[in-house]
């Protein structure tokens, strides 16, 4: 069925090259650990716009935001919608990021200790990573997945196209840090902004405008437009969705390393503003693609059919599976390589920011702070390719059970309801204490109860069906946390010598 040819492979494998090649010459520039993590906190405006958006805009993001649209049709676009509005009021007001960025931090629990103290750190960074660690562990099946079906390779290749894919990535990443990263996500940004541009418009004359929007109404009645009718969706998944916005672009570790890699303050203003745009996008035409995909295939049931019981395919095969139809080759080509080059701008990112803070924030601390940056250096890339082995098995043995992106924010939620309920406190609470901090942080590991081979689990050891969804639970998650950070910090005020300076008027915590 793919058109996907000679041409299309050459154009990916040299694209590809050049991503690698880019990783080698940027190793030059890596001399300390503020240079592989934040890039010398150099980042200009341009660059770090574009490095946001290349990052967030990445290929796991384009499959699940596409599998919402395929599932939800245009009601998926409340998603986007969110997204965007939330990340233009960060922008401008400047909220939680800002005063990060004039702490010259380079992770979030960096910010824990100068605020609770080392163990909170400890904590916050194990359970940051953990909670990363697993949020990315659907990514290199989603990438493999799009290949396959792409490309119309065997479905028992899938593993084989995991590993390749992981390989390159580990290879520029570990060479060039953060410095690679920036370089490659310009490139990527711009090729893959052309190829979601050019596979809309493909998809709009081969549908027509009106034969769309008919097509959901057929399909998904009001609930295809209005989210709140919506099966898919309802209130409390438009309201988690609203919190979702505010965790991507200023609580989630690796958008906040854009933050912290701005030249100034006003330059953190200034990305998060114009990245809003970026924000929105990168949900909306990879929604609209997704409907088109579900239109498309009603109209030609004979070329896919779910089945997730039996041959493995899901709706989240729907989207690159239409674009090896829809698109010609060639275009075909530069497309996939756009998509690949999305996937490596993700993926260099996590794998870059959760070997960071583990070194960073859970092993130097244990000992002390005496590690060189030298042994940090050698550290963190060691713990790159070791994160980057275990992300290979979890792909190939976890059963993700719901849509990949109800995956992402559930597993993000085991770190950034605690986290939510730190930094606001934190930054803008005098009164905040270090057992109001643990308590949140404990709290916030309950959202893991939203993943569904965990209910399952639960279900079989109490005896009882449960059905909880996961946006439930991860709006009860973030709110129980929010609610123990203050009771246990009006319980358990944290101790203060007479005349000591106030750590919290100390930070300078201004927006």
């Amino acid at each position: 069925m793919s058109q996907f040819a000679t041409l299309d492979w050459a154009i990916v494998i040299l694209y590809l090259l050049g991503s690698a090649a880019i990783g080698i010459w940027s190793r030059r520039y890596v001399k300390n650990m503020s240079d592989f993590v934040v890039a010398g906190r150099s980042l200009k405006s341009h660059l770090g716009i574009a490095t946001m958006i290349g990052t967030e805009l990445g290929l796991v993001t384009v499959m699940f935001a596409a599998q919402k649209g395929f599932t939800g049709g245009f009601a998926a676009f409340h998603i986007a919608l969110s997204a965007g509005v939330v990340c233009l009021v960060v922008g401008w007001s400047g909220f939680i990021v800002v005063p990060l960025r004039r702490m010259e931090i380079m992770t979030i629990p960096e910010f824990y200790e100068r605020r609770f103290g080392r163990g909170v750190r400890i904590l916050g960074g194990l359970i940051l990573a953990l909670s990363g660690i697993l949020n990315m562990g659907m990514f290199l099946k989603a990438g493999s997945i799009f290949v396959v079906e792409v490309t119309g390779l065997e479905e028992n290749t899938i593993k084989w196209v995991m590993t390749a894919l992981l390989t390159l990535v580990l290879f520029y990443t570990i060479l060039g840090g953060m410095f690679s990263i920036v370089l490659t996500d310009y490139v990527q940004f711009v090729v893959l902004s052309v190829g979601l541009i050019v596979t809309t418009l493909f998809a709009l004359n081969e549908l027509g405008w009106e034969h769309i929007v008919k097509g959901v109404e057929s399909l998904k009645g009001e609930g295809g437009f209005d989210p709140i009718a919506s099966g898919e969706f309802g209130t409390d998944y438009v309201i988690w969705m609203v919190f979702g916005g505010l965790v991507s672009c200023a609580i989630w570790q690796t958008a906040v390393m854009r933050a912290c890699s701005a030249h100034s303050a006003e330059d953190v203003k200034r990305i998060y503003t114009w990245s809003s745009i970026g924000f929105l996008v990168r949900f909306l035409i990879p929604n609209f693609i997704g409907l088109c995909a579900l239109v498309y295939f009603a109209d030609n049931p004979d070329l896919f059919s779910e089945d997730p019981e039996g041959t493995g395919v899901t709706s989240l095969h729907a989207m690159p599976r239409f674009l090896g139809i829809l698109l010609p080759s060639g275009l075909l080509g530069l497309v996939a390589a756009g998509m690949l080059a999305a996937f490596m701008s993700t993926h260099d990112s996590y794998l870059l920011c959760w070997s960071s803070v583990l070194t960073q924030d859970v092993i130097a601390p244990l000992g002390g702070d005496r590690m060189s940056t030298g042994s940090r250096l050698k550290l963190t890339r060691l713990l790159i390719f070791v994160i980057g082995i275990f992300l290979l098995v979890w792909s190939l043995w976890y059963d993700l059970g719901q849509d990949l992106w109800d995956y992402m924010l559930i597993t993000g939620a085991i770190y950034f309801t605690g986290a939510f309920a730190l930094l606001v406190a934190g930054l803008y609470w005098k009164g905040a204490s270090r057992v109001g901090a643990y308590l949140a942080l404990v709290v916030g590991l309950s959202a893991v109860l939203g993943l569904k081979p965990i209910q399952g689990a639960v279900q079989k050891i109490l005896g009882v069906e449960l059905e909880w969804d996961s946006e439930i639970i991860g709006i009860s998650t973030v709110a129980a946390s929010s609610l123990v950070m203050v009771l246990g910090s009006l319980a358990f005020p944290d101790r203060r010598d007479p005349g000591a300076e106030d750590e919290a008027a100390r930070m300078e915590v201004t927006t």
